[in-house]
C-alpha cells in the first residue's frame, strides 16, 4: 500500500500536507537536513538507509502497511508557498542538491519482476528517467521543450481552463512555467488510464522537478504580479496534483513538495541509469564488494532456524522409528498377521 504525502515549502520547508494512517509524521519544527530528505522518503516506503536518521518527525508508524507510492515535487526558486496550513511543516537545514536516485534502485532491485513504476522528470532540463511498466504508462509524455509547446496548444491542455491572469501565451517564460504544470496534469491523466498499476503490490516512485516558477522570478522580479500569479496558479496545480495522485492510489500514495529558494551547492548530479556501475570510492580505491549486505541478518536468520528445524525434525523421526514395534504400530505387520489367521 502506497499514501499520498504532499510536502510544501515556506522559506526551505519540507511539509507533509496528507499521509496514511500507516505513516506517522510529528507536529513540530524539528529541522531536517536537506541531503536526508531522500532517506525520509525510503524509511516512510519501508526501505533501510545506509546511516540511522534521528529525526523526530517521522515516527515508526506501521511496518506492516507501507504506501504503495512515493511522489516528491522540488520546486526551486522560491522561499514560501501558502500551501494549505492543515499540513505539518519542517524547516530544511543545509539546503542542497538531492535525488531519489537510492529509493528507486531498491525499488528496482527489489521489485524487479514485478516491474514497478518508476520516473524521473526535470521538464525544463529535458531531463527524464523511466524504469519498468512507467515506459508503457508514460510513453505519450511530453518530455523535451519542443514536445511541451506543442503540447499547450493543442486542444485538451490546461490553457483552456487555467486562469493565466497577467501571464502570456506569447511569452517563452510563461510558457515554460505553463508547461511543467502541463506535465503535472498529464502524469495523473495517463495514470488514471492504467488504475490497475495503481492497486498492485510493487511500489511505485515519481521525482520531479520544477524550476518554471523560477525562470518568472528571474524575467519579472518577486515583487512582480506575474510571480505572484505564477505562485499561486503552482499552488493550486499542486494540490490538485496531489488530491489526484492520493486517489489514483486510494489514499496510500505519498506526495512531496520540497521548495528551496537556491540550493547551497551547485547541482552535479545528472540523471543516469541506476544499473550504471557507481564510481569508486577515495576510501574504496579498488572498487571491492562489501562483505555483506543489509538483509544479511534476515538471510542468516532465516537459513539458520530451517536448519534447525529440520535437523530436530530429523532426530525426532529417527527415534520414532529406531523405537517403533513392527508388531504394534505398522499397518504391514497388523494386517499380515489378521490374515495368517483367517487362513
Amino acid at each position: 500500500s502506497f499514501f499520498c504525502l504532499f510536502l510544501g515549502v515556506c522559506g526551505d520547508e519540507f511539509s507533509i500536507l496528507r499521509s496514511p494512517q500507516s505513516v506517522v509524521f510529528r507536529d513540530g519544527g524539528w529541522p531536517i537536513p536537506g541531503e536526508r530528505i531522500p532517506d525520509v522518503a525510503a524509511l516512510s516506503m519501508g526501505f533501510s538507509v545506509e546511516e540511522d536518521l534521528s529525526w523526530p518527525g517521522l515516527a515508526v508508524g506501521d511496518l506492516f502497511h507501507r504506501p504503495r507510492a512515493t511522489v516528491l515535487v522540488t520546486v526551486k526558486g522560491v522561499d514560501k508557498l501558502a500551501l494549505p496550513a492543515k499540513g505539518i511543516s519542517y524547516p530544511i537545514e543545509n539546503a542542497v542538491p538531492f535525488s531519489l536516485d537510492s529509493v528507486a534502485s531498491a525499488i528496482h532491485s527489489l521489485f524487479s519482476e514485478e516491474t514497478p513504476v518508476v520516473l524521473q522528470l526535470a521538464p525544463s532540463e529535458e531531463r527524464v528517467y523511466m524504469v519498468g511498466k512507467a515506459n508503457s504508462v508514460f510513453e505519450d509524455l511530453s518530455v523535451t521543450l519542443r514536445q511541451l509547446r506543442n503540447r499547450l496548444f493543442q486542444d485538451n491542455s490546461i490553457l483552456s481552463s487555467l486562469p493565466l491572469n497577467s501571464l502570456s501565451r506569447n511569452n517563452e517564460v510563461d510558457l515554460l512555467f505553463l508547461s511543467e504544470l502541463q506535465v503535472l496534469h498529464d502524469i495523473a491523466s495517463l495514470l488514471s488510464r492504467h488504475k490497475h498499476l495503481a492497486k498492485d503490490h510493487s511500489p511505485d516512485l515519481y521525482s520531479l522537478e520544477l524550476s518554471g516558477l523560477e525562470e518568472v522570478g528571474k524575467r519579472y522580479g518577486e515583487d512582480s504580479q506575474q510571480f505572484k500569479d505564477a505562485s499561486q496558479i503552482l499552488v493550486d496545480s499542486l494540490q490538485k496534483f496531489a488530491d489526484e495522485m492520493f486517489n489514483l492510489y486510494s489514499g496510500n500514495a505519498v506526495v512531496e513538495v520540497v521548495a528551496v529558494k537556491t540550493f547551497n551547492s551547485p547541482l552535479t548530479r545528472k540523471t543516469r541509469s541506476i544499473l550504471q556501475s557507481s564510481q569508486s570510492e577515495p576510501e574504496n580505491p579498488y572498487n571491492l564488494a562489501y562483505p555483506y549486505n543489509y538483509n544479511y541478518s534476515v538471510i542468516f536468520n532465516i537459513i539458520l532456524w530451517m536448519m534447525i528445524g529440520l535437523a530436530l525434525a530429523v532426530i525426532v523421526i529417527s527415534y520414532n522409528l529406531w523405537n517403533m514395534d513392527p508388531g504394534y504400530d505398522s499397518i504391514i505387520y497388523r494386517m499380515t498377521n489378521q490374515k495368517i489367521r483367517m487362513d
